[in-house]
């Protein structure tokens, strides 16, 4: 570095956890319950009303809800899923967890998946279609909807990161046929790990839910209270992917904030964007007129032609300045598995290659002060003066 910056220590992410949660988890502790039980039926009904949709099943991941999504509309052997490049290595791994081939989109506005490339992949063997909503900015899924429903696909939205996002006057959630949220440590609201499937389709949320744990016959967690039976039956060859209700009773608290979270993720994102306005080496991420944007991501891309050092070099100086960041993500097509087992080439898909080459995710969370985000962005501008070519 040419000019020492002064330390600092702000991470990348810290989760806001309050006495509510510390609260919620001990209850459940002392109820004696502490598998999937009253709190996780309370946590999907809450979730359901919160996105506008007629069901919701509560599972241990996002990663778990895109499986049951799958199986759900029957993808197998044979079948070809679209997805996009630019997505955490879950969205590919649970379609060939199911026999299935990913088929990699590449970027179109604002790190989206591209209808266009999307539509031009299509074969007789595709099954479905998933978006991802990413960094919580929602895909264009009036257009992803039509062409899929002209090409006789399912949509099955990635929402990992779109909690509390809306597209139109539609919450996230309700839109597609089916929707998968994650409660990651790191995400807009957390149970540590779990996920949730939405969907407005009651058939898919029937096989969903007997899937989610071993095929058991419906509302086999009762069979342990006192209007269960003992007697259960297995009716199809399901998974161990319930969530608990120790998780599920820190998620009903975390719901209750959402919103007030969501307030504080979009003062962070402007006071961003008031910072960087006058610094032509750093884009911002814009949102559509017609989307709210929950804010889970916010990447700044570096117009390194303009720059003396690489992307990678600039986030090893933030690091030194004690600012946390990330990079989402590798796209997928530049991984040895799909290299390796699809013959992907980084050339395949450059919009989404050329983005990574340019992109730095920093902070953004309710924890943030004030003197955080000047700082964040305050070091960041130094670093870009100091970098000039």
């Amino acid at each position: 570095m040419t000019t020492a910056l002064k330390q600092h220590q702000i991470p990348f992410y810290l989760p806001s956890i309050g006495e509510e949660e510390i609260a919620a988890v001990v209850k459940t502790l002392r109820s004696g319950w502490l598998t999937t039980g009253p709190q996780v039926k309370e946590f999907e009904q809450a979730f359901a009303k919160h996105v506008s949709a007629d069901h919701a099943i509560a599972v241990n991941s996002c990663t778990s809800a895109l499986h049951l999504a799958l199986e759900a509309i029957g993808v197998g052997p044979g079948d070809e899923v679209l997805i996009p490049s630019l997505t955490f290595a879950s969205t590919g791994e649970v379609v060939m967890h199911l026999g299935a081939t990913p088929v990699l989109v590449d970027c179109g506005n604002e790190f989206l998946i591209d209808v266009d490339d999307m539509e031009s992949k299509i074969t007789a063997n595709t099954r479905a279609v998933v978006p991802v909503h990413y960094g919580g900015h929602p895909c264009d899924m009036d257009r992803i909807l039509s062409v899929a429903r002209r090409h006789g696909l399912r949509v099955i939205e990635d929402a990992a990161h779109a909690l509390p996002a809306r597209y139109g006057d539609r919450p996230v959630g309700s839109i597609g046929d089916i929707t998968c949220f994650s409660f990651y440590a790191n995400k807009t609201i957390t149970t540590g790990e779990g996920g949730m499937v939405t969907t407005n389709d009651e058939v898919i949320a029937e096989r969903v839910r007997l899937m989610s744990l071993h095929g058991i016959s419906k509302d086999a967690w009762k069979r342990f209270s006192a209007e269960g039976s003992w007697c259960y039956e297995i009716t199809a060859p399901g998974y161990k992917f319930n969530m608990t209700d120790m998780a599920a009773a820190i998620g009903i608290s975390q719901l209750e904030k959402c919103h007030d979270f969501w307030e504080r993720r979009q003062w962070v994102a402007a006071q961003y964007d008031a910072a960087f306005a006058e610094t032509p080496e750093i884009r911002t991420p814009t949102t559509e007129l017609n989307v709210q944007n929950s804010w889970h991501l916010y990447v700044i891309r570096l117009e390194i032609e303009s720059l003396s050092i690489s992307r990678d070099r600039f986030i090893t100086e933030l690091n030194q300045a004690g600012i946390g960041t990330s990079v989402h993500y590798l796209p997928l097509h530049m991984h040895p598995l799909y290299r390796e087992r699809f013959n992907y080439q980084v050339e395949d898909l450059p919009r989404a290659a050329r983005l990574f080459e340019r992109m730095i995710s920093i902070p953004i969370h309710p924890q943030l002060s004030q003197e955080d985000v000047e700082v964040i962005a305050g070091t960041v501008n130094q670093l870009v003066e100091e970098h000039r070519s």
